[in-house]
């Protein structure tokens, strides 16, 4: 199984950093795992040698979303994202930020979706950790998303009854 507790993560980006591999990084809460997630995963694994995804858990999206996310589990979102293609593992974070699992890491590569701003420095469009990567000599990316697919939508679309 890619889905990796915090050390096994912290240790298995040891190993990549000591073979010279290229760490990407991104997070969020995949709930309902859809096509923009996929194309969004593959893009960020184009990046780099090895994609490192932090998910979420179901506690700290019921912080950020409320009580009625998220809809599917963290363990299974997490296995879900780890089997694609793209990703090499996957880990779960308890916080309501990835901020310490990023200054552990310090991923050559962090990535987030178009509804972030790679300049800004505080605020809703702000990315988490990207301080912290940019002051080691990393990159911060902006990945568009994939026009009419995300878990609101999709969600959205069921409690309407269909499409």
């Amino acid at each position: 199984m890619r889905v990796l507790s915090r050390s096994e993560c912290l240790e298995r980006c040891g190993e990549l950093r000591a073979e010279g591999k290229r760490i990407v990084f991104t997070n969020g809460c995949f709930d309902i795992l859809h096509r923009g997630h996929v194309t969004y995963l593959e893009e960020a694994a184009a990046l780099g040698d090895a994609l490192v995804v932090a998910i979420n858990s179901d506690e700290s999206i019921r912080r950020l979303k409320g009580a009625d996310r998220p809809i599917v589990d963290e363990e299974d979102r997490a296995a879900l994202v780890a089997a694609l293609r793209a990703v090499a593992f996957t880990t779960i974070f308890s916080e309501d930020t990835p901020f310490d699992l990023i200054r552990d890491i310090i991923p050559d590569v962090l990535v987030k979706g178009g509804d972030y701003d790679p300049d800004a420095t505080e605020g809703s469009l702000y990315i988490v950790g990207s301080d912290v990567v940019r002051s080691n000599g990393g990159q911060v990316r902006i990945i568009k998303f994939v026009e009419g697919r995300s878990t609101t939508d999709i969600i959205g679309r069921i409690l309407k009854g269909g499409r």
